[in-house]
């Protein structure tokens, strides 16, 4: 939700167009923020619960890898991004996504003594 807020106040409350090229223009709606903000924290939601069964070390190595996956995922908006405007909108979605899910997944996951 804090990235459809976040859209909701670049878009039509900043009058920011959100559009970039993704094989061809695609206008970045509420929807498409919804769904891919979703689809990011499931995927890490499984990375973690994955590492948690296989690794002492869950935790850090989960932090490690969710930090170099949103730092990468940056370069998506800032070079098919349609404006500046656009480009610093989008990365901006990206790193809201990407700071909640880190900040709250990394705090409810289970240290190596919580698992047993």
């Amino acid at each position: 939700m804090a990235a459809v807020i976040g859209w909701a106040i670049l878009g039509p409350l900043a009058g920011i167009t959100l559009e970039a090229r993704q094989g061809g223009l695609m206008h970045v709606g509420a929807i498409a923020v919804f769904v891919a903000s979703a689809v990011a924290a499931f995927a890490g939601w499984g990375l973690l619960a994955i590492l948690e069964r296989r690794t002492a070390r869950a935790r850090d190595t989960w932090t490690v890898i969710a930090t170099i996956v949103c730092v990468l995922s940056l370069g998506s908006p800032l070079t098919n991004g349609i404006g500046l405007g656009a480009k610093l909108g989008l990365a901006s979605l990206h790193l809201v996504v990407g700071v909640t899910v880190i900040v709250g997944f990394r705090r409810t996951a289970l240290s190596a003594a919580e698992r047993g």
